[in-house]
């Protein structure tokens, strides 16, 4: 059986068909070739139109196909992973109301501020785990209050990947997991939280059927499969999040385990056994893959939403046309510090590992006579590790205290200079493999229908391809020190 993988990534949509018996991917590919833009109807906003991201899915599924690697009737599930905490409105007629409203846009976070406080602190971390902030609740929320008319008709809300599987079927569902990453989910009580719904005034008439994360979620219909050759009946057996389905390609399902990932954001993601929660919701936790309220499986997530997204603008703004390899090879040439330049890379929406408040990105101690691009490549790369740093500080406060790391070669773990700072600063080690989030949906895709008894079966051929340990040669302390007094200053004056 073939097993067929999709990715709704901010930057592009990637697809990979996956043999369910060696679990190899045959082929793989993405759309569109350049990086898709964000909407930023005002400063803090982000948004992506939910038809675009339909669009691109059917056209790399169909660029997939054409490279006949594969014969697509063998393909017998599919599962899909999706860039978290979106807000999709459908109608009656599962039309698209308005854009998405993405992960990283900042709109809600006063109305989610001010649930917290009134909801109740104690009890909103005791049984959502976080603070409504501008998750996917509060964006929904901010619908309600600011644009009543698109409100009015609403049937259906999803996350990203919800709408996706809704259009390949014609049927709506969700999970648990995706509740609480929405934070529509009680944790104690095992149901969508009574709190958030009446504090907002929502109704629970808008939330599809939920299901297990590994489960018949629909079936491919006749006009979608006969549009992208592909079988009528094909089942959805898979849906989450773009980081725990990250975790879930790393094989990281049980308590100690720890995945990274440094794409647009970056994200540590453990996985715990506790309904655990910081207590200024730093850090998120939410219901894993395998999660269920007989065997609790919770992803604490620390997210920076300024990672690769700042790593692209400086190859924008200031990269001369060179590659992203060639820039990596003419910052490695820079001294660690990269001679006194500092950048803090929190430069897209509010961040959560910062109370949410809105930083901005900053270039500090610049120096015009010194300080050249290459001192730009080096300073980006070294201030998105000690932004990881930061946050694995807070991670450790709260109990969580990894080993290893485990994450894909892929963005940024690309650079030999990110991965070598990453792993200096952090002090941990990083085991590196070869896969990404498409592979990893087919790999779930491949669960949710029984083609694995279990996960050990599902990633028996599973094996880094690297270890990257720390070397003591670089000893980035002291650059970090000097990279937090900066942070500590832009924060004392918000």
């Amino acid at each position: 059986m073939l097993l067929l993988g999709i990715d709704i990534g901010t930057s592009s949509i990637k697809v990979s068909v996956v043999d369910a018996a060696s679990q190899k991917a045959i082929a793989a590919a993405h759309y569109p070739e350049t990086e898709t833009g964000i909407i930023a109807l005002k400063p803090g906003w982000a948004e992506q139109s939910p038809d675009m991201w339909w669009e691109h899915v059917q056209l790399a599924i169909l660029k997939l196909h054409a490279q006949r690697k594969y014969d697509p009737a063998d393909i017998g599930a599919i599962g899909i992973a999706y860039q978290m905490h979106g807000l999709v409105c459908v109608d009656k007629k599962q039309n698209v109301l308005r854009n998405s409203i993405i992960w990283c846009d900042s709109r809600a976070v006063d109305l989610g501020n001010k649930a917290f406080e009134e909801i109740g602190k104690d009890k909103c971390l005791l049984h959502l785990l976080n603070s409504p902030g501008n998750f996917t609740a509060s964006k929904l929320a901010w619908v309600k209050q600011n644009e009543p008319a698109i409100y009015d008709q609403i049937d259906k809300i999803m996350l990203p990947g919800d709408f996706i599987a809704m259009k390949l079927t014609g049927s709506a569902t969700t999970s648990v997991s995706a509740l609480s990453e929405g934070v529509f989910w009680d944790f104690p009580d095992n149901k969508l939280s009574n709190d958030v719904f009446s504090y907002y005034g929502l109704n629970t008439q808008h939330i599809p059927p939920v299901k297990e994360v590994f489960s018949d979620h629909g079936h491919l219909s006749r006009s979608v499969g006969a549009a992208l050759s592909l079988k009528e009946g094909i089942p959805v057996t898979y849906k989450a999040g773009d980081q725990p389905n990250n975790a879930l390609s790393l094989n990281v399902l049980e308590p100690g385990d720890v995945a990274a990932t440094a794409g647009t954001s970056g994200v540590i993601y453990g996985i715990s056994d506790q309904l655990t929660y910081d207590d200024r919701s730093r850090i998120n936790t939410f219901a894993h893959v395998n999660h269920t309220a007989q065997q609790k499986r919770l992803g604490v997530l620390l997210c920076i939403n300024g990672t690769g997204i700042l790593n692209r603008w400086i190859k924008n703004t200031a990269g001369d046309n060179l590659s992203y390899q060639q820039i990596n090879e003419v910052a490695a040439a820079i001294r660690p510090g990269s001679d006194g330049v500092t950048i803090l890379p929190f430069g897209n929406g509010a961040e959560r590992i910062l109370e949410n408040k809105i930083v901005g990105a900053h270039i500090c101690d610049l120096d015009l006579n010194i300080h050249t691009q290459a001192h730009l490549y080096r300073a980006a790369q070294e201030g998105i590790a000690f932004a990881f740093r930061y946050g694995l500080d807070i991670m450790k406060e709260n109990g969580m205290t990894p080993q290893v790391i485990r994450a894909g070669q892929a963005n940024m773990f690309l650079s030999e200079l990110f991965t070598d700072c990453f792993v200096n600063t952090l002090g941990i080690p990083v085991e590196m493999y070869n896969c990404d989030g498409s592979v990893g949906a087919a790999i779930g895709a491949g669960l949710g229908v029984s083609v694995y008894k279990n996960s050990k079966e599902a990633f028996r051929h599973f094996k880094p391809v690297q270890l990257v340990e720390p070397n003591g040669k670089t000893s980035y302390e002291e650059h970090y020190k000097k990279w937090l007094a900066q942070l500590e200053k832009q924060l004392a004056n918000i």
